[in-house]
């Protein structure tokens, strides 16, 4: 739908979409880092709401003339509105899949809400959920129910993104592995019937959660960076994107419908055709992923342009930037998430986030917020096991990294600033409303408010640079500061300065100071502001001309204009100033701010939890995380986490003078300053924590590569005698398929058995095998090991010609061949269909023999898309025999004779598999959050003469029967593996098992490998956390 105006020329609000096909029949008619961490005890603060309101909508609505689904979501071209209240949509992706414990859902939540942020992006990743054609199952950790319930009880607004393609570093891009096996290709037309169980299935479950029936979700995206295609492939194909969207309708989804083009291509904004969503977005990575050089930012790499192709693609809309750069992925061989972080730290975030709001977006998605863990081979082959993200909130769930506090500050002052909601961009200038060209400034008009973003010109600058600020106030035009020489921006930072700018009965005619926040509780007012290091600021208060200061050092003043003009340099003890007799003015050092919360008081139905202007807030300075409060009569309670004897003060919305405060259900003794303000001390102290050394455990081994001895019986095994494959990638080279898609098998280690007869003149094996980034594959003649290819993380295949051993004529032979499958690949390019790349041996050539010489079996997880485990999901095992057997989950059959006492840190003295598991018992005190990794020793940086010191080998970890890390020693980088609790048992038996598969003819060991705490913080989380389901061994019917 595209914009109109009124006959005043206001524009006119959109409300919800219309039936398609009323729509459609519309659109054919008229178609250097600064500053090291000064928190509380290296605490990163979080805040509350990210909600803002700037008029009713019901005013300016002008009734269609056609029906509408639903009125609670509405828009105009600068926001949305819930409820006829203007909204700020905030919003962090958060994938529930890759934190498959429903317990800790919550925790995250509360996390995010606590940043002020509005809302959550979530995709659904559709190979979970029908790993099998026609199965649709969501159950146990991959219930939503669970999901949308906590984000209610959080307070966050949902975005469902299910696709059915995703990406997400996601193996098959969100696609199951059975999809391989047909000829239409991807996101085209005839793609569409093959998702239609998926989106009937799964466009319930997000229909009955939205907001219209009491759920959280208030948008939803139908498909996914839908941007980009062959040169043989109609695009963008309206049709294919307006079916997807009407699958979507059917199942009862009528909240509007967003997209998200991969870049600002303008694809189906409204008014483009046939398949035009309500509210185009589009994502950014402007310093894309090169983690290796995380101090690197290239010239040119700010999105100066964003302003003018959304006025020229979607003007009628909000602006709405879907997803943008929270972190990076990083591959196989990469240099780690850690760095991941530093590339895309709070410093970015100052820069390039700023750059977003100078262009007025007010729905806006950090991806990722949290990015979990590619647990149960969920991720493509691009990646390994973490999907930390560098995020702002680590794969542990800590927030200990700056970047979490700095954009808690941003998101609540923009939260505090309803006028940003209906500022009108202006243009980006370098020298405008300053003295230097080294300035760019962008103005954001507003009603009452102007914004002014304030940055460095050449962006990735490491220097400082002076200024003064031309700041035209209702007053008068002031070159600010004026009670000191110069204002100062460091390198790689950007600010908000703001004139005519709003605090309750107050007026500011301008502050060059950042505002954190600001609050009108009954008797008093709060403004809590702040600058950065080496940095001098000015406020003037309108029609202000005494105050009185509470605590610091002296600031310098005078009365201009009728203004009262404060200055003053940024130190780290705060100054507190009283204005008149009602308004606290707070003056931090940006590190001290980090420590300050927003948090919204819970309020009545239908709202209830979620952010409204109208909410009730409190203002508290206090430690590392706050989670909730409330009030009842004269006692505050506040929950949340600390790692050290923390000082709590309620700086605004205190119930009284001699208030009790209540800190996770303990009472804190408290004292009240001169000016009111109710503070108490919340004791820390350690847990008593004894985790088990894993080395002394009592291991039990098995071979899991029986499938070498000659007394091996494989005749169970499904036979690969497919003549032919629908593949549209790879046409076949060999007599049947040896495709691992084509058979059903589509996750995990691949198997293959290839019988033949000897005629006594075979010498060699070329083979031709296929795994993805980083695989690796062992090739054995009867019993002899042939070679291996150990994988780097560049090769998806490898060809290797292998001697073989002398045979005689008659002798029976059997090549074995293991294939690590490192997930399928994620292509979003329509007509190349690189998701069915695939899996398997693509070519061979048995020297002197015909290829029908050899008739091939193949396996992988028992059962294939008929998995055995439901409970666990279709990804998480692979084909080794321990697998087969069920031997990964907890309480196998060790005392059966097959298993031997032998660690792992023992090892193997000659190629295979060996796999090993234990038990332990965890007692974690359950008022402390304590996460808790696994930590292998990396060979390749071990010295040892031994032959077990091979670095060519890979383990897959496994706790509690969740396949939770798949480590491989000779490419890396990952050595840590997070295992959340609810996965691990902490008040209780855990079952802990390892794979390992030597790829040298020498052996390989595992030097080490412990259980390791990352964090501790005593939380006001509730625990014991439900653990999720961890059903036992059993036997396995038709396991071979």
């Amino acid at each position: 739908m595209t914009a109109f105006a009124d006959d005043g020329g206001a524009s006119v609000l959109h409300l919800l979409l219309w039936p398609l096909s009323v729509f459609l029949e519309s659109i054919m008619l008229f178609t250097p880092l600064i500053g090291v961490l000064g928190l509380l005890c290296s605490s990163l603060p979080v805040s509350s709401l990210a909600i803002a309101s700037g008029g009713k909508p019901n005013s300016l609505i002008k009734p269609y003339e056609n029906v509408v689904l639903q009125d609670i979501v509405t828009w105009d071209q600068h926001s949305i509105f819930v409820r006829g209240e203007r909204v700020l949509l905030y919003n962090g992706e958060f994938h529930p899949h890759r934190l498959p414990v429903p317990g800790l859902w919550l925790d995250v939540f509360q996390k995010i809400q606590a940043l002020g942020f509005s809302g959550v992006s979530f995709y659904v990743d559709w190979a979970l959920l029908e790993g099998q054609e026609g199965n649709f199952t969501a159950e146990g950790v991959f219930a939503f129910e669970p999901f949308f319930q906590a984000a209610s009880e959080a307070g966050i607004y949902l975005v469902a993104r299910p696709g059915p393609y995703i990406n997400a570093e996601s193996s098959g891009g969100g696609y199951p592995g059975w999809l391989a096996r047909y000829k239409a290709i991807e996101r085209t037309p005839s793609y569409v019937p093959l998702s239609q169980n998926y989106a009937k299935n799964i466009g319930k479950i997000i229909a009955k959660a939205q907001i219209t029936n009491g759920g959280p979700i208030i948008l939803v995206q139908a498909e996914n960076e839908y941007s980009q295609a062959t040169p043989n492939i109609l695009f963008p194909n309206h049709q294919y994107f307006a079916e997807v969207e009407q699958q979507l309708r059917n199942a009862g989804i009528v909240v509007p419908f967003v997209s998200n083009d991969a870049y600002p291509h303008g694809y189906f904004a409204p008014g483009t055709g046939l398949g035009a969503v309500d509210i185009y977005g589009h994502d950014g990575y402007p310093l894309g992923f090169d983690c290796a050089n995380p101090y690197t930012w290239p010239n040119g790499d700010l999105p100066t342009y964003y302003h003018e192709l959304h006025l020229e693609q979607s003007p009628s809309t909000p602006y709405t930037i879907s997803e943008f750069q929270g972190g990076s992925f990083d591959p196989w061989g990469g240099t780690g998430f850690e760095k991941c972080a530093t590339l895309l730290n709070q410093e970015f975030e100052r820069v390039f986030y700023k750059n977003n709001y100078a262009v007025g977006v007010t729905i806006f998605n950090l991806y990722m917020i949290y990015g979990g863990t590619n647990w149960g081979n969920l991720g493509y082959a691009g990646g390994y096991t973490s999907y930390d993200y560098g995020a702002a909130i680590a794969e542990d769930r800590t927030v200990t990294r700056e970047k979490y506090s700095e954009v808690k500050l941003e998101a609540n002052f923009l939260q505090a600033s309803p006028d940003y909601l209906t500022a009108v961009p202006g243009n980006s200038t370098a020298g405008a409303y300053v003295n230097t060209a080294a300035i760019t400034t962008t103005r954001l008009t507003g009603n009452v408010t102007s914004f002014f973003v304030v940055r460095q010109s050449a962006y990735n600058s490491l220097s400082s640079q002076q200024y003064r600020w031309i700041a035209s106030a209702s007053e008068g035009t002031f070159s600010v500061p004026q009670l000191s020489p110069t204002l100062v921006i460091n390198g790689r930072d950007s600010k908000f300065h703001v004139i005519d700018y709003m605090v309750g009965n107050y007026r500011l005619v301008y502050s060059s100071a950042e505002i954190f926040t600001w609050k009108q509780f009954a008797s008093r007012t709060v403004l809590v502001a702040y600058g950065g290091p080496n940095e001098t600021h000015e406020i003037a208060f309108a029609g202000s001309s005494t105050f009185t200061q509470l605590e610091g050092s002296a600031v310098t003043s005078k009365s201009i204009s009728g203004s009262l003009v404060i200055n003053w340099a940024v130190t780290a003890a705060r100054k507190v100033l009283r204005i008149n007799n009602d308004l606290y003015v707070y003056l931090l050092d940006r590190n001290d701010a980090y420590n300050y919360w927003v948090l919204n008081l819970p309020g009545s139905s239908p709202a209830d939890n979620f952010t409204v202007p109208s909410a009730s807030p409190v203002i508290v300075r206090a430690g590392y995380l706050l989670r909730t409060a409330s009030v009842k009569g004269n006692t505050i309670s506040l929950t949340g986490d600390i790692n050290c004897t923390t000082a709590i003060e309620i700086v605004g919305g205190s119930p009284a003078k001699d208030g009790v405060l209540l800190f996770n259900g303990k009472t804190v003794a408290t004292a009240t300053n001169s000016y009111g303000v109710l503070s108490g001390t919340v004791t820390y102290t350690s847990p008593k924590l004894a985790l088990p050394t894993l080395s002394s455990l009592d291991w039990r081994a098995i071979d899991s590569l029986p499938e070498i001895q000659p007394t091996y019986d494989d005749s169970e095994w499904p036979n690969a005698n497919i003549p032919y494959s629908n593949n549209t990638v790879r046409n076949l080279t060999t007599p049947v398929s040896l495709y691992s898609q084509d058979y059903g098998f589509s996750t995990g280690n691949l198997l293959f058995r290839g019988h033949f007869t000897s005629t006594g003149v075979e010498k060699a094996l070329d083979i031709v095998t296929q795994g993805g980034t980083a695989y690796a594959v062992a090739v054995y003649l009867n019993s002899t090991f042939l070679g291996s290819w150990p994988g780097n993380s560049a090769r998806l295949n490898w060809t290797q010609t292998l001697t073989l051993p002398a045979l005689k004529a008659g002798q029976k032979g059997i090549f074995t061949v293991l294939i690590d499958n490192m997930g399928l690949d994620e292509d979003g390019t329509v007509g190349s269909d690189g998701n069915k790349n695939p899996r398997g041996i693509l070519d061979y050539t048995l020297f002197s023999r015909p290829q029908t010489a050899i008739s091939w079996k193949i396996t992988g997880n028992l059962g294939g898309e008929d998995y055995r485990d439901r409970t666990r999901g279709p990804l998480n095992e692979g084909g080794l025999y321990a697998e087969r057997q069920g031997y990964h989950l907890p309480a196998p059959p060790t005392s059966d004779p097959d298993w031997t006492t032998l660690s792992p840190t023992t090892g193997i003295v000659t190629s295979g598999v060996s796999f090993y598991t234990t038990r332990f018992t965890l007692k974690i005190p359950t008022e402390y959050d304590i996460p808790l990794s696994f930590v292998f020793t990396n060979t390749s940086s071990s010295a040892s003469s031994s032959h077990h010191s091979t670095a060519n080998f890979r383990s897959q970890l496994y706790v509690n029967g969740y396949q939770f890390g798949k480590y491989v020693n000779n490419i890396g980088p990952q050595t840590s593996f997070p295992v959340p609790e609810g996965i691990l048992n902490y008040q209780g038996e855990n079952w802990v098992a390892v794979s390992l598969w030597a790829l040298d003819s020498t052996g390989a060991k595992i030097p080490d490998l412990r259980l390791v705490q990352t964090a501790e913080v005593m939380s006001g989380y509730s625990r014991p956390i439900v653990n999720s389901p961890m059903p036992a061994w059993s036997e396995r019917a038709g396991a071979y």
